[in-house]
């Protein structure tokens, strides 16, 4: 059975997210949410959640968002339906919609069963893996252990194993093998004077060995006279080449002396021409040099006062200092003139930075208190809103009080035709005219209002019990009534 590697579920890995890649492009991916969604409404519109906000406004939000916004989901599907189908007997659109909630829980409930089942297999396989690979590291190790041991500390490279080997006698040569074994020692009396065991080899030896030294004079002799012979003719063939070479360079020599004398008899006749022009021309360009300088110090303006010799050939702005014998008074005058010019347009830009930055002060104050008055008038704006809105719950808690308490039906009748009469028609549409039909074993259904809250008088900041204002407004009527009626048990059945 071949064990899974590391790099098996790598590469499995890689090619489920590849796999899982595609599917997400092609939108074959399977969401229980969408499935059943799109199974209860064929055509795929999700209902929208009215909610009632503080401002006055209204926010809609979709099935999916109110669930994500963190509205309770048993919520969100009476708000969907409440305008269409009103939950007098049993509101059939509710319960679908709470089994399709529930088959969207068990759906993700039993994606994550398979994803954290997925993810014990792949660590189950993670950890056969390394478990395999943890034997072999040791299968490896003893093994290489017995090899070292087998190779590099064998028995006989001990150092004691010469004392304890059974086998020393036999790797042991036999006494007395030649007459210069240094084993043979007196005491061993394995050699006795006058006993020579290697009397006919060693004589065989020398005789062969003068045999060889006779030839080999003979082959060094021979070799002599050939190499002395060799020798000679060389001798007499270099000696001849030499003589050849050296008459041949006499030759040249001679040739080329005489090409010498000549060229430099040349070179110092062309020299001596020479000098004598150049001397003529010396003299001649030293007395031209003379004139001309003494008709430039004559006409130049080195010796005169005139304020154009400092001019520079690079601009007017620039002089040639060796020249400069300083400014005019048009100059100095003009200098003085840009100067003046300089300090007022410098003050002139520093009073309209002044005036810049006074008119942005000015604009950042009237800016603050139009921020300040705007923010005093949403203030009024929220504080009309909530007292409006308080109005409101407190009519909607009165018209579903007369509606579930038997004893205040009259009561709730005569409210109505006062302040309640804009809530009644705000509910149940204008003219509409609320049966008295007593409830006493149903829990009450205040309506839901998620931002308006009131908290109980004595409760903490921190922990006290935060109760909404349609039950507070309730158990005052309740308790008003009670007193009124004297209707302790009713109260209570309530």
């Amino acid at each position: 059975m071949d064990i899974v590697q590391p790099d098996d579920l790598e590469q499995s890995f890689c090619l489920a997210r590849r796999r899982h890649a595609e599917l997400c492009r092609q939108n074959q991916i399977f969401n229980a949410r969408n499935r059943i969604l799109g199974g209860l409404w064929p055509s795929g519109d999700i209902k929208m959640v009215t909610l009632k906000c503080s401002e006055g406004g209204e926010h809609r939000l979709g099935l999916e968002e109110g669930i994500r916004e963190g509205f309770p989901e048993e919520v969100i599907p009476k708000r969907c339906y409440e305008d269409e189908y009103p939950l007098t007997k049993g509101d059939t659109k509710t319960w679908d919609i709470q089994v399709c909630d529930q088959k969207i829980r068990e759906a993700t409930e039993k994606a994550r069963h398979e994803t954290f089942a997925a993810e014990l297999r792949h660590n189950d396989k993670t950890m056969c893996v390394l478990e395999n690979r943890e034997s072999r590291g040791r299968r490896n190790l003893r093994k290489a252990l017995i090899d070292f041991q087998q190779s590099f500390q064998k028995p006989e490279t001990r150092r004691e194993f010469d004392l304890s080997d059974p086998l020393v006698r036999r790797g042991e040569f036999p006494a007395r093998q030649l007459d210069n074994d240094v084993r043979n020692t007196v005491s061993g009396m394995q050699r006795f004077m006058g006993e020579d065991l290697n009397f006919h080899e060693r004589q065989k030896f020398q005789q062969e060995q003068n045999r060889e030294w006779s030839l080999q004079q003979q082959r060094e002799w021979e070799k002599a006279r050939a190499d002395q012979k060799r020798a000679e003719e060389r001798y007499t063939e270099t000696r001849l080449q030499f003589d050849e070479t050296a008459k041949d360079l006499q030759n040249r020599e001679h040739a080329a002396r005489k090409a010498v004398c000549a060229a430099v008899k040349e070179f110092n006749k062309m020299q001596a021409s020479e000098l004598a022009e150049r001397k003529s021309l010396e003299k001649k360009q030293e007395q031209e040099d003379d004139l001309a300088q003494i008709s430039n110090l004559l006409r130049g303006d080195l010796l005169s006062e005139d304020p154009q010799q400092a001019a520079s050939s690079f601009g007017p702005h620039r002089v040639v200092p060796d020249r400069w014998k300083g400014m005019t008074q048009d100059q100095l005058g003009h200098i003085r003139l840009v100067q003046q010019q300089q300090m007022q347009e410098k003050m002139r830009l520093q009073e309209e930075e002044r005036q810049r930055d006074e008119d942005w002060d000015r604009q950042r104050v009237e800016r603050a208190r139009a921020a300040v008055l705007c923010e005093r008038q949403q203030r009024r704006q929220q504080r009309d809103l909530r007292r409006a809105l308080d109005s409101s719950n407190r009519s909607l808690a009165a018209q579903q009080l007369l509606q579930w308490v038997p004893g205040l039906a009259g009561r709730g009748c005569q409210a109505g035709r006062g302040e309640g009469r804009d809530a009644d028609r705000q509910g149940h549409g204008a003219g509409s005219v609320l049966p008295r039909a007593p409830v006493p074993h149903l829990t009450p259904r205040p309506q839901i209002f998620p931002t308006q809250r009131v908290r109980v008088r004595g409760a903490s900041s921190t922990g006290g019990p935060v109760v909404t204002a349609a039950a507070w407004l309730w158990h005052g009527l309740l308790a008003e009534s009670a007193n009124s009626k004297g209707g302790q048990a009713q109260c209570e059945e309530a």
